[in-house]
């Protein structure tokens, strides 16, 4: 059974590759409210738990932190097995805010999966040693590269629009950017949390910038999409292993992104993508103009960055899953 606490996101991805395993998978839920989203995981737990060998927790470091602690607590009392699996660069945060919560649901888990050794090692650090890595993973052949002779200022931008994830910076690179070269794009992939999109069409409406606003989209057609674009940014201020960047890498773009959190573990700088320091939109648009202007350099990364990638593909990925769920 798998909970998910937060985003359908990966989580749909998984369940959809678990069952291709011939894994029985209940998941829960997708409700926008939060009230009966947590009450759906809750009963589910009670009702299929003589059915259920182990439940497996989508685990954020946000507010819905508390969703997981309480479904932790549930399989504690029940008697069931639980997996976290650890998501989003702030969860070392959590850990650090709410250290009893924190010792109920990890301490008490069988394991708690880390997709990336920068979670590994914040987890490390408090004294969990029930931890094991297994990383995000992608079906590559969903993700096919495109191979790019030529860079074009088009950028493409991939996340919900949330402060955490600093979507104003997309927009003021792109407007440094264009001083140099005006035709330059960006496209904005994502839905709405908490007013930044409106925030972000105020600004690109004032300063006359070329952005395509799309909503949130399914990952085909935003992977579709991809390939009008030659340059990707993650400009969060707090990160881990986003799947959408591994995607970006796997497309053939171009990735330059914030130095934060699991992102140095996932980017070796310079050699399968560009980081540069937290909140510095110059330093991101100059990073950005040299790759357009050393097509050749630009090529290499992101030949670099497929080859990584594919290290991340479930095929490989899904045998330690499987050595895990049959232990």
């Amino acid at each position: 059974m798998q909970v998910n606490s937060f985003t359908a996101t990966y989580i749909s991805f998984f369940s959809k590759m678990l069952k291709k395993e011939g894994y029985k998978v209940r998941t829960a839920s997708t409700r926008n409210n939060k009230a009966l989203r947590l009450g759906e995981m809750l009963s589910m737990i009670i009702r299929y738990k003589d059915s259920t060998d182990i439940v497996l927790i989508d685990t954020y470091g946000a507010m819905n932190f508390y969703y997981a602690y309480l479904v932790g607590k549930a399989c504690q009392m029940l008697n069931m097995e639980y997996i976290p699996i650890l998501h989003g660069g702030n969860l070392p945060e959590r850990l650090e805010g709410s250290r009893k919560l924190s010792e109920s649901l990890f301490g008490n888990a069988k394991i708690n999966i880390a997709p990336s050794k920068f979670l590994y090692d914040s987890f490390r650090s408090y004294g969990f040693d029930n931890l094991q890595i297994i990383p995000n993973s992608i079906n590559t052949e969903n993700y096919p590269f495109k191979e790019r002779a030529d860079f074009r200022p088009k950028l493409l931008w991939v996340r919900r629009f949330q402060k955490r994830y600093n979507p104003l910076m997309a927009l003021k690179v792109l407007q440094i950017i264009k001083k140099k070269y005006p035709a330059a794009s960006l496209c904005m992939v994502g839905p709405e949390k908490d007013g930044s999109m409106a925030t972000c069409k105020k600004l690109a409406k004032k300063f006359d910038l070329d952005v395509r606003f799309t909503g949130k989209l399914k990952k085909k057609h935003w992977a579709q999409l991809a390939s009008n674009y030659d340059f990707f940014i993650n400009t969060t201020s707090v990160d881990n292993t986003p799947i959408s960047v591994i995607e970006a890498m796997s497309l053939g773009l171009a990735v330059v992104s914030t130095n934060v959190g699991g992102m140095p573990v996932l980017i070796r700088d310079g050699h399968d993508g560009i980081l540069v320091p937290e909140d510095d939109e110059r330093a991101m648009a100059s990073k950005i103009i040299e790759l357009m202007e050393n097509p050749v350099e630009a090529k290499r990364i992101c030949e670099n960055a497929r080859k990584k990638v594919e290290l991340y593909d479930w095929n490989l990925v899904k045998e330690q899953w499987n050595k895990l769920l049959a232990s």
